[in-house]
Parts: C-alpha cells; sequence; structure tokens
C-alpha cells in the first residue's frame, strides 16, 4: 500500500506537463496567425489590353448594300438570212472588237440572186430606153398631126412603165446586196461572247428564237442595288448638288473596290419591299466588275468633319446599351457609355460618350471591370 502512492502522483504530474504545453504551442500558433494576417495583402497583376485613341477626323457618309453587276448593253446575235454556217471566227468567251467578223453563211445562192437581178436590171434598161425612144419619135409625129394624142398618149404610158420596172429591178439590186451582206456576222459592239449556240455546218434561220451567241459589254457597266425608301430624300438632295459617288467590291476581294458614279434613280418605290432601285455605272478598265456578280455597294451622300471615331471592335453591348472600356491616367478603367452614329469600314463613329484623345481599350474586355488595372499590351513583332 505505502508504494502505490508516489505511482499516482507521478502520472498527475505528467499531465499537467501535456496540457502546460500544448497551451504554450496554441498561443504560439496564433501569435504567428496574427502576424500573418497583419501582413499587407499583394495588388492584383496589371491586366494586359490593346487600346486606341479617339480620333477626330473627316468621315463620309455612306450608304451600303447589296448590289448586282449587270452588262452596259447586252446583244443577242441573230441571223437575217437563211443558210449554212460556214465560218466561226472567235472562241467562246473571247473579248470581240466592234465591227469584227464572227459568223459567215454560205452566201452562193444570195450571189446567184444577185447575178440574176443585175441581168434584170439590164433587160429592164434596155427596154426603157426603147420605150423612151419611141416616145420621142411618137412626140415629134404629134406635133406635125400625123398621129392621134391618144396614140401618143399609150406610147408614153408604156415608156414610164418600162422605166419604174427599170427602177424596181435596180431596188432589187439593192436587196440582194443587203442579203448578201447578211451573210457576214459582225460584232455590233465591243464586249465578251457567250457560249455559241450553233457551230460550223449547222442550218440557221433568219431571226430564229435561240440567237447564235450572246455579247456582253463590260466597259463601262452598270451596277444595280436598292436602298430604304427612307434614305431617298437624302440621295436626291445630295445628288441635286453633284454627282454621288458609288463603290463596288466583291465579297472577299483583296483588291481595291472599284468607284463609279449614281447614274439612275427609279422613278418608283417598290411597295413589296419598301426599297427603291439604284444604278451606277462604272468604267471597269481592269474587268473587276462580272456580269451577273454580287458587291457590296457604298453610296457616298457627303463628308462629316471632325466626327469622333474608334475602333469598332473597341464599343460592346450589354444590358443597358452599348459602352466602352476608357483607360485613365492612373493606368485604371472606367466603363462608359456611348452612343455610336453608325459604323463605316472597321470605325464606330460615336455620336456622344467621349472626347478626342481619350484611350479606348480595344482587345481584352472579357477581363475587366470597373476600375482594373491594366497595362499596354506591345504589338507583335512583324515577320521580316
Amino acid at each position: 500500500m505505502p508504494v502505490t502512492k508516489p505511482k499516482k502522483l507521478l502520472f498527475s504530474g505528467i499531465v499537467c506537463a501535456a496540457i502546460l504545453t500544448g497551451a504554450l504551442l496554441a498561443y504560439r500558433g496564433g501569435a504567428e496567425i496574427r502576424a500573418q494576417d497583419a501582413k499587407p495583402a499583394k495588388a492584383a497583376p496589371a491586366i494586359p489590353v490593346s487600346v486606341a485613341t479617339v480620333a477626330q477626323q473627316t468621315v463620309a457618309v455612306r450608304i451600303q448594300a447589296i448590289g448586282n453587276v449587270e452588262a452596259y448593253s447586252t446583244v443577242a446575235l441573230k441571223a437575217r438570212v437563211d443558210g449554212q454556217i460556214v465560218e466561226v471566227n472567235f472562241k467562246e468567251g473571247q473579248e470581240v472588237r466592234k465591227g469584227a467578223v464572227l459568223f459567215k453563211i454560205d452566201s452562193r445562192p444570195l450571189e446567184a440572186t444577185l447575178r440574176q437581178a443585175e441581168a434584170n436590171l439590164m433587160r429592164d434598161t434596155a427596154q426603157k430606153e426603147q420605150t423612151r425612144s419611141q416616145e420621142r419619135r411618137y412626140q415629134e409625129l404629134l406635133q406635125k398631126n400625123f398621129v392621134s394624142k391618144e396614140a401618143y398618149a399609150q406610147i408614153r404610158t408604156n415608156a414610164d412603165s418600162a422605166e419604174a420596172v427599170a427602177l424596181a429591178s435596180m431596188a432589187t439590186i439593192e436587196n440582194a446586196k443587203l442579203q448578201l451582206e447578211y451573210c457576214t456576222i459582225r460584232s455590233p459592239i465591243d464586249g465578251f461572247v457567250g457560249k455559241v449556240m450553233l457551230q460550223i455546218g449547222n442550218m440557221v434561220k433568219a431571226n430564229d428564237t435561240n440567237p447564235l451567241v450572246i455579247i456582253n459589254q463590260v466597259r463601262p457597266i452598270y451596277v444595280n442595288f436598292a436602298i430604304p425608301e427612307q434614305r431617298l430624300s437624302a440621295v436626291r438632295s445630295h445628288r441635286a448638288m453633284g454627282q454621288l459617288s458609288v463603290e463596288a467590291l466583291p465579297p472577299n476581294s483583296d483588291k481595291a473596290a472599284a468607284t463609279g458614279t449614281l447614274s439612275f434613280v427609279d422613278n418608283a418605290v417598290d411597295t413589296t419591299t419598301g426599297t427603291i432601285k439604284l444604278k451606277a455605272v462604272f468604267p471597269n478598265k481592269d474587268n473587276a466588275l462580272w456580269p451577273g456578280q454580287f458587291v457590296n455597294t457604298s453610296l457616298k451622300l457627303y463628308d462629316q468633319k471632325e466626327a469622333l471615331t474608334v475602333p469598332s471592335q473597341s464599343v460592346q453591348t450589354g444590358p443597358s446599351g452599348q459602352y466602352v472600356y476608357v483607360v485613365k491616367q492612373d493606368m485604371t478603367t472606367e466603363v462608359r457609355k456611348v452612343e455610336v452614329d453608325r459604323v463605316d469600314s472597321d470605325n464606330a463613329i460615336i455620336a456622344k460618350g467621349l472626347q478626342k484623345g481619350e484611350t479606348v481599350v480595344v482587345k481584352g474586355q472579357l477581363r475587366l471591370a470597373p476600375g482594373a488595372k491594366v497595362m499596354i499590351a506591345k504589338p507583335p513583332a512583324e515577320k521580316s
């Protein structure tokens, strides 16, 4: 029994030492946590963005539309005489000049007709001369009262009839020559020929339903397009002050837009679509526009001076309307509501909300928030 008591005291001392040690460690851990909380938080890193400066410049006011290219003139060549085609002097799709010989029709039957008409003219001319000579003799006899007036009248009538027959023979010759000329078919305009409908050896009929070939004149050339009727008054008022310029460019083209002038405004609005048709003429010296092609057209009305412009991609659209991110002097961003008058090519014309010289974010808006710190990213170096 005396041995048991010291063991209990030793166990109690060990428990008290463990409790004191745990309390001391807890105190130290709490102090370290408080010390860490007392350190200042690190600032968020600046967000790289691409920016542009609000510019003030002269910008053209334009009306955009989809247009369709139309040949300046189209000719469907048809034969004017019957016969067999003996020559085709061009290739399909070839450019031809006015007066160039395109087709030849067998002319031998018409040459024979011409020779027959010439022979008839010789016969009728001889007959005419004989009757006129007889008329002169009868006139002398009439003056001497050797013949009656009725007999002379009959001879004179015969002479006049013979002269008329000779004139008819001359007209027949002119017609035969004309028919012979129709055997050679020439191009009436400068242009490009299409597909040949009838080749060598085929028989053709005068004024047949199907043409031999179709020629399109492409220099100059037309572009047809339509605009909303609400813009008609502006077009008419500015056209009254001078010619209006029109640009046309095929989709996905890497060439510069073709430039022409407005040449036609339709006399009525299409009530089914609420649009009015317009037509512009282009010199088309490089054949950039082709009949039947769809093009993007731009009708210039006037130049707007001192217009505020920013890249169109800087303008964002949210629940409250359109806005841009403006970069302030301290390199933080501000959300600014703007009113966009219109978009012209890659530029947005700002009617309200910005001032000249301010800096707006062009790329990187998705990572931004009001007051966010930004840094201007360097543009990628161009490859040499």
